[in-house]
């Protein structure tokens, strides 16, 4: 198969992208292995929050509606599946396998996204995007002004605790992971979060951590610091020039969301260092204009 434009990844970035392509009457193919980041929450019954026009509506339900509409475009296909083995020939064309199926494209988008890797304490994954998460902005408003609790992972659990008393009160578990400067602490102290030393033994209930003095405090929510990963070895494939971010490596982009590699654009949370899902829509938007300006050149 020969497209002008494939992006792969049918999520917020993804689906923005190809929309600009198909409003420009190009010819669009985007493959997707339906595997949303922010799945967990639809699992949870939890919604999407901060995006204008669509505060508190599933994240399914805004990914459905969106493609539905792209769908509608008749230059739009869709595929279903994982891509891999992504190549750049010696003459520069741009391929890649959808299991049995090769695909060539003239300009290639890559909406991969991340996977979050958490911190191995028991109990914590099975509460993510539940009642723990990683982002205030997301999800800070819906605790309620309650008891929020802090899992330190990293040292960026700094930041964390002194952003989140703004949403309730504030706890910072240490758990061995770092330990706060004097500076650091009286910045903690001025902004009213609590520091405990007590290492954390397993997350109970909704959001109750146990400590290994045996005391259980119960927090309404929970934040943590994950490291993210690269959902897809595309880039990697293609030799992306890579940046190392506070929670790991994401895609080198240019103000129009183009790799290193000619042709090849990147948009969303495979090519920020943090982000959401309006960022990722934003990103898109920006991507889709990149590819199909870099025809007329």
């Amino acid at each position: 198969m020969q497209i002008d434009f494939a992006v792969i990844g049918g999520s917020f970035a993804g689906l923005s992208a190809a929309l600009q392509l198909a409003r420009a009457r190009r010819q669009v193919l985007v493959v997707d292995a339906g595997q949303r980041r922010n799945r967990f929450v639809d699992a949870a019954g939890l919604t999407s929050q901060g995006f204008l026009s669509q505060d508190g509506v599933a994240p399914a339900d805004i990914v459905a509606q969106a493609r539905a509409q792209l769908l509608r475009y008749p230059s739009v296909q869709w595929l279903d599946g994982t891509a891999d083995d992504a190549r750049v020939s010696a003459d520069g064309r741009l391929t890649f396998r959808v299991g049995d199926t090769a695909i060539g494209a003239g300009r290639l988008i890559l909406a991969t996204g991340v996977r979050d890797i958490l911190p191995p304490l028991s109990g914590l994954a099975e509460r993510w995007g539940r009642s723990v998460f990683h982002c205030p902005y997301c999800h800070g408003y819906e605790l309620d002004a309650g008891d929020i609790g802090i899992i330190a992972a990293t040292p960026q659990a700094q930041h964390h605790a002194l952003m989140l008393p703004d949403w309730g009160r504030t706890t910072l578990f240490l758990n061995g992971v770092y330990t706060p400067s004097d500076e650091e602490r009286a910045h903690l102290a001025r902004r009213g979060t609590r520091v405990e030393h007590v290492p954390v033994v397993r997350i109970d209930g909704e959001a109750d951590v146990v400590l290994a003095d045996g005391r259980v405090l119960h927090m309404a929510g929970l934040f943590t610091q994950p490291r993210t990963a690269m959902s897809s070895p595309v880039a990697s494939q293609l030799g992306c020039a890579m940046t190392e971010g506070p929670m790991g490596p994401f895609i080198q982009v240019t103000p129009m969301q183009e790799t290193s590699v000619p042709n090849v654009f990147a948009c969303g949370d495979a090519a920020r260092a943090t982000g959401n899902v309006a960022l990722a829509v934003g990103d898109g938007v920006m991507a889709g204009f990149g590819a199909h300006r870099s025809t007329m050149l």
